[in-house]
């Protein structure tokens, strides 16, 4: 029996590994694609030369190339194209980890009221111009802006049982529609702010440096590590709260580390890139067709297609004659996949 487990533990390393490596090596791949398109077409090999030149600090990978290359590789594309990797993973990771705690496919940081939540604490952090924590002062907001609206959404779908995945949902959707309301009123008040809260909002990678890069990179590598020392017990609690209890799972605090986490992650990421809607819900709907729903496997490859979907969708936009908000093509993408998970709950007799 124990050579059975060990057997199946094997198997499934080799198959995850197989699936990260290859999602690895494509991924690798649209970032080298997607920085070699724009205005200025810079052939993948030259960035290729240009990325290798600056890992390894060798000038002589860049010599006779055009002195601008490596100016716009580095200084513009880059930090853009990596942000919407990053953002891309954690708003996927966070998904598949609201999906499995509350057992309900419907779950995502945007219909959670999450995204809401911290574009909330952004709006705030921009309208009154708070700066006293530097770089790190709007994704505090948005953070504090996420949890809080978790804390509120909790209580409001909470009963004397607890609380249950429908009413969490609606709950939240409830609460994102006030928040959005308690945003328009900031954006009437804003005067001269009011554009760069719009821009912000409908999001964007547009203008990102390298400091974005090293923020949401720092806490989505944090939030990964979470959701995966805890993907075991997330696994359990999909069994149910009495059958992961037997099994050695702390069926409250669980569940409560890994919904503050993801809320920090989703925090961060929007408050980087503004609310960008569904990515959080179609990347894990996705990812199991191939994984299952095993979270040892879900979480890590959702993280990597997050990030190629994400970054083809950023490329999409600023390939367009006119680049339109990627808040917008997401939105517009996933809005029907929403629609349709939905009618195919109700015909199968579930509720929303």
């Amino acid at each position: 029996m124990e050579n059975k487990k060990q057997s199946e533990r094997n198997h499934l390393q080799q198959a995850t590994g197989v699936q990260v490596s290859i999602l690895l090596i494509l991924l690798l791949t649209v970032i080298i694609f997607s920085t070699s398109m724009g205005y200025i077409n810079i052939p993948f090999y030259d960035v290729i030369k240009i990325i290798i030149g600056k890992l390894f600090r060798s000038e002589s990978m860049t010599t006779g190339m055009n002195d601008i290359f490596p100016v716009v590789v580095l200084d513009v594309r880059l930090p853009r194209i990596l942000t919407a990797v990053i953002v891309g993973s954690g708003l996927a990771v966070s998904g598949a980890v609201f999906q499995g705690i509350l057992l309900n496919p419907l779950a995502d940081p945007y219909t959670l009221g999450v995204s809401a939540g911290a574009a909330f604490g952004a709006s705030i952090a921009i309208i009154l111009n708070i700066g006293f924590l530097g770089v790190f002062s709007i994704p505090l907001f948005a953070f504090f802006g996420a949890v809080s609206t978790l804390i509120f959404v909790i209580y409001l779908s909470s009963s004397g049982n607890g609380f249950s995945s429908n009413n969490l949902i609606l709950s939240g959707i409830i609460v994102a529609a006030i928040l959005s309301a308690g945003i328009s009123f900031l954006k009437y008040v804003a005067d001269e702010q009011v554009s760069v809260i719009i821009f912000w909002l409908m999001g964007s990678f547009g203008s990102k440096t390298w400091t974005d890069v090293l923020i949401t990179l720092l806490f989505v590598s944090f939030g990964f590590s979470v959701f995966i020392f805890f993907s075991r017990d997330l696994n359990l609690i999909s069994l149910g709260q009495r059958t992961a209890s037997s099994m050695g799972v702390d069926t409250k605090k669980v569940p409560l580390i890994l919904l503050i986490t993801a809320s920090l992650v989703a925090g961060i990421c929007v408050s980087v890139s503004g609310i960008i809607g569904f990515i959080g819900l179609l990347v894990p709907h996705m990812v199991r067709f191939i994984t299952g729903p095993d979270n040892r496997r879900l979480i890590p490859v959702s993280l990597l297609v997050g990030a190629i979907l994400l970054l083809i969708a950023d490329t999409i936009t600023r390939s367009l004659p006119s680049e339109i908000p990627i808040g917008v093509l997401t939105a517009l993408i996933g809005g029907p996949f929403f629609c349709y998970i939905f009618r195919k709950r109700q015909t199968k007799g579930k509720d929303f």
